[in-house]
């Protein structure tokens, strides 16, 4: 019996069947990778991983679960491995407790530490079948940075079951694990959780024509600078965290009097306007001379009511083009 390679056309043929089966799911791939990865630069390789691991095992799929289904699995147990390899990624709220002292020294970058990162909306696109969850809290850094403080398997399978809603018998299944086995981790990823503090912000945003005033506030405040609207536009417990920095504040006092004595300075800052994580979130340009303006990083805002709770500054210039904005600005 002679073999024969499959002809030209029929591959062309399976490449494109794989690519109609298969695409579709990638905006959502890259939430759940995200979710338990804490980087959004590590969820775009492993969902790549991810297509390419089903792409070269697509001719051996036989249909037993749906397609959506078995690309999970890959996409998890991808990411399970490469979690065996790699520490948590946590926030500096997550390493240690505040200052509520605007003139404690603080302390010096930690390039060192993989710290989260935040994600655009833009790439997570309207198709996650969380994406309902995701607007509020599937997605919100608060849920993030808890997701971190679990082990690798037990984060998995909470995102698996809590925020995607797949069945206990489908987890079990993707994760290589007894029902049971499933349900004790469940429990314990719940309680660790429970035990760490709420992990959703109060998502009691202002109307998005308020939003959208308390944003240009905002920006206008931080970039002419003027610290004393900046007071107005705060809680009174506001918190302010800057990875790679691991010094971070709480307090309105200390939030304002730290930035008005050493980051607000005229001209110094520009910013654009974006989404990260469900919330309002602005790409930051440093002034670098002769009218050009640097990316610095991105921050993240958290909203209750009409004023800002938390400040989340990434200071990561690596993390701009990801939001698909240019590396510079001129004026």
């Amino acid at each position: 019996m002679v073999l024969t390679a499959p002809s030209k056309e029929a591959a062309m043929t399976s490449d494109s069947e794989f690519s109609a089966l298969t695409e579709p799911f990638r905006p959502e791939l890259l939430a759940h990778c995200y979710r338990i990865l804490g980087s959004i630069h590590d969820a775009e390789d492993l969902v790549q991983e991810t297509y390419l691991r089903a792409w070269r095992a697509f001719g051996r799929f036989e249909g037993r679960s749906s397609v959506r289904r078995w690309l999970y699995k890959i996409a998890t147990m991808a990411c399970l491995t490469a979690l065996e390899a790699r520490s948590r990624r946590p926030l500096p709220s997550g390493l240690g407790a505040p200052s509520d002292d605007h003139q404690v020294l603080v302390a010096a970058r930690e390039p060192s530490v993989a710290w989260l990162q935040p994600a655009p909306d833009a790439l997570f696109g309207a198709d996650d079948p969380a994406a309902v969850v995701a607007r509020r809290t599937a997605v919100r850094l608060a849920l993030i940075a808890a997701l971190q403080l679990l082990p690798a398997r037990q984060r998995a399978v909470l995102t698996l079951r809590d925020v995607l809603a797949f069945r206990t018998a489908e987890v079990a299944e993707m994760l290589d694990m007894t029902t049971a086995a499933v349900d004790s981790a469940l429990r314990r990823a719940r309680a660790r959780l429970a035990e760490a503090g709420p992990v959703e912000d109060d998502l009691a945003e202002p109307d998005a024509e308020a939003r959208q005033a308390l944003l240009d506030g905002y920006v206008e405040a931080f970039t002419r600078p003027d610290p004393d609207t900046l007071v107005k536009l705060l809680r009174a417990d506001v918190e302010l965290e800057m990875p790679p920095i691991p010094t971070w504040f709480t307090g309105r006092r200390a939030v304002v009097g730290f930035l008005a004595g050493q980051v607000l300075r005229k001209d110094l800052w520009r910013m654009v306007p974006t989404r990260a994580n469900g919330q309002p979130a602005l790409v930051v340009y440093k002034h670098a001379g002769e009218g050009r303006y640097e990316a610095y990083g991105v921050q993240v805002l958290a909203l209750i009511g009409a004023q800002i709770s938390r400040i989340t500054a990434f200071n990561d210039p690596s993390l701009v083009p990801t939001f698909g904005l240019v590396p510079a600005l001129t004026n």
